[in-house]
């Protein structure tokens, strides 16, 4: 009985440890995404000769910036 309730409880703890660092995991993403991969991207465009694609992602990236603030 004792060996059951130490499988819930164990599973149940690490479960939640499990979904915090998924979460943790997907804030990170998000944060190397925006910060570092996106402003690469754009600069190899530039560099690469597609300005006239850089340049519409670029506002529409800044547009959503601007809507997500106020928000």
């Amino acid at each position: 009985m004792l060996s059951l309730l130490f499988a819930i409880c164990m599973i149940w703890i690490f479960g939640k440890l499990l979904f915090f660092g998924i979460k943790a995991a997907w804030g990170i993403s998000k944060l190397l995404v925006t910060v570092v991969l996106l402003p690469l991207v754009l600069i190899g465009m530039v560099i690469g000769g597609l300005i006239y694609i850089a340049f519409p992602i670029l506002i529409a990236v800044g547009i959503v910036a601007l809507i997500s603030l106020k928000a």
